[in-house]
C-alpha cells in the first residue's frame, strides 16, 4: 500500500473503537461524584456533630424539690374593709401548696432569682401561681395558726447566689381550686426564673408530696 494512499474508513473504525469501550469514561465519572459525595457529607456531619458538643454547656443551675405539703382552706373575705367600712364577705376554696426547696449555682457567675411559679397541669389545661413574698409566707402562719405545714425559714424572692453556693428555703403558692379538682391534677412542678438566665423548672418526687 502507498504512503500516500489514504486508510481505508472501516480501518479506523475498527482501532477507535478498540481504544474506547463506550461508557467506561462514564461510569468512572459517576463513581467519582458518588465518591466525592459521600466524604462531603460525612465531613459536614462530623463538623456538626463537633460544634454541638462544643456549645453544649451545663444548665446554669440544679435544684432539688424536697418536700411538699398541700393544704386545702376556706377562705372568707373580711367583713371590714380597710377603713373599717362593712363590706360583703365571700368565701371560696383554696389549695396552700408549701415547699421545702434547695437551689445550687453551678455557674461562673452570680444568679439572682426573680421569681417562682407552682405549676398543676388540670384536665383544662396548666394553672400557675406565683410564690408569695417572704413577709406574705409568714403571714399565712399568722391568718392560720392551725395551718399543718412545718413554718420553716423563707426562701426570699431576688436572693442571689453567688458560684458554688446552695440555698435551701420555703416557698408557698395559693390556687383558687376545691380539693377535688386539686386531686385531679396529672402533675406538679415548681419553676425558678434568674435574672437574665434561662429558668430551672423541677419536678418533686410522687413520696414527696404530703396532702392534707
Amino acid at each position: 500500500m502507498s504512503l500516500l494512499q489514504p486508510d481505508s474508513p472501516e480501518e479506523d473504525s475498527v482501532e477507535e473503537l478498540d481504544e474506547a469501550v463506550p461508557g467506561e469514561d462514564y461510569a468512572k465519572g459517576s463513581s467519582r461524584v458518588v465518591l466525592a459525595t459521600v466524604i462531603a457529607t460525612a465531613l459536614v456531619t462530623i463538623a456538626i456533630a463537633i460544634y454541638m458538643i462544643a456549645g453544649q454547656t451545663p444548665p446554669i443551675a440544679s435544684g432539688e424539690i424536697e418536700h411538699v405539703w398541700v393544704h386545702p382552706q376556706l377562705t372568707v373575705t373580711p367583713a371590714l374593709d380597710a377603713n373599717g367600712e362593712p363590706m360583703p364577705q365571700q368565701s371560696f376554696n383554696q389549695v396552700y401548696v408549701f415547699a421545702l426547696v434547695k437551689l445550687h449555682n453551678q455557674s461562673k457567675h452570680p444568679l439572682t432569682l426573680h421569681n417562682i411559679m407552682t405549676n398543676a397541669t388540670l384536665n383544662d389545661g396548666i394553672h400557675s401561681s406565683y410564690a408569695a413574698t417572704a413577709a406574705d409566707y409568714d403571714r399565712v402562719f399568722l391568718a392560720y395558726p392551725e395551718m399543718p405545714a412545718p413554718h420553716g425559714k423563707a426562701l426570699p424572692l431576688e436572693t442571689t447566689i453567688v458560684p458554688g453556693q446552695t440555698v435551701e428555703g420555703s416557698i408557698v403558692s395559693a390556687f383558687r381550686l376545691s380539693k377535688q379538682e386539686w386531686d385531679a391534677r396529672r402533675n406538679l412542678s415548681f419553676t425558678f426564673a434568674f435574672l437574665y438566665q434561662q429558668s430551672l423548672v423541677l419536678a418533686p418526687p410522687p413520696a414527696a408530696v404530703t396532702e392534707q
